[in-house]
């Protein structure tokens, strides 16, 4: 046996590539592996110390989702919304004040932060998984096989996912090439995330709280554009998470730290200042995730595109990930969809 050769290999090792993993392994395929060209899985699941700076919410009709938690028995809860929210349209504006309707239900957050389904999916294929391989060429050779050449290996296989945002995988030398409309939508098909920054900060307690707020600020002219209470599911730790306003993004890191704090200050009052933990993530400066065609979208971009059912070299090279289904595309919802989609392709061609 050749142990650089598999029946299929799943290059990315997010929502969507562990999906696929989990669905083959369920259904018995076991001759597989999954390239993650990061040093740590996940994707766009990204869990600090209990902050989500990537994928975080659900909603109640993600069903696909849904099921797949409770299938691994994973937990979730409804995102804190209780007290005065804030809204502020005009810096010449005293900002205004707003109450969630108490019967029009949150959205769901995942027990032990987003990183709690990334590590259910891995103990169920923990020993298929390498890290620290970015993948720099797939080819199909003449017998059939794909060669994979990695920044550290060399692999070969009889199929292959590319569970990865749909910019990055022109990245890739892919021989023989693309058709011309796989390309384009490849090249001009946002990458959910790429250009977002996330805050998130740590507190002993909820301060907010006792001024009867709930943590949500929502502003498009100030330094943090959203902004939400991401205390845990026991209620015990506590914090803020939100998007940071795109403008700072040159600042330096102690200025737009600076300019962030101060902002809250001044509308949840100096206690902002004793937290026990600041962190940011910019995802623009993620090679795994953003690329240089990196553009800012405030509204939700239509994935449904349905050029990714497209059968690739008799259906040899499958492609997936969150921007690929037709169905809630770029949320986790659309990632499982598309998971689900592409171990469906595998097991109807090897098994």
């Amino acid at each position: 046996m050749n142990p650089s050769h598999h029946k299929c290999i799943i290059i990315g090792s997010g929502l969507s590539g562990l999906v696929t993993a989990y669905e083959l392994t369920k259904n018995g395929h076991s001759d597989f592996i999954i390239l993650e060209g990061r040093d740590r899985i996940g994707g766009r699941i990204c869990t600090n110390e209990g902050i989500d700076l990537g994928a975080t919410w659900f909603q109640d009709h993600h069903s696909a989702l849904s099921e797949l938690i409770d299938e691994l028995g994973v937990h979730r809860f409804r995102q804190f919304n209780k007290g005065r929210s804030i809204f502020i349209y005009s810096s010449m504006a005293p900002a205004q004040y707003f109450e969630n309707d108490p019967n029009t239900p949150s959205a769901f957050r995942i027990g032990g932060g987003s990183v709690a389904l990334i590590e259910a999916l891995r103990s169920k294929v923990a020993n298929k998984i390498l890290t620290g391989k970015a993948v720099l060429n797939i080819s199909l050779k003449q017998d059939g096989l794909i060669s994979i050449e990695t920044s550290s290996g060399t692999y070969t296989c009889d199929s292959v996912v590319l569970a990865m945002p749909p910019q990055l995988v022109t990245g890739i030398i892919i021989t023989p090439s693309l058709s011309e409309d796989i390309q384009h939508a490849l090249t001009y098909t946002h990458t959910w995330m790429s250009n977002a920054i996330k805050v998130g900060i740590n507190y002993k307690k909820p301060f907010w709280r006792d001024k009867n707020l709930s943590g949500m600020m929502i502003s498009h002219i100030s330094p943090v554009i959203e902004l939400y209470d991401h205390s845990d599911i026991e209620d015990q730790s506590y914090s803020l998470m939100g998007f940071v306003n795109e403008g700072l993004r040159d600042e330096t890191t102690e200025n737009r730290k600076k300019r962030i704090l101060t902002y809250l200050s001044k509308h949840l009052g100096e206690k902002v200042y004793q937290y026990e933990k600041y962190s940011e993530k910019d995802w623009s400066q993620d090679q795994f995730t953003s690329s240089e065609k990196l553009k800012s979208i405030y509204i939700s971009p239509s994935y449904d595109n349905p050029i990714w059912e497209t059968s690739i070299w008799e259906d040899k090279l499958i492609l997936a990930g969150a921007e690929t289904s037709t169905v809630h595309g770029g949320y986790m919802d659309g990632a499982v969809l598309s998971g689900k989609t592409a171990a469906q392709r595998i097991l109807k061609k090897f098994i």
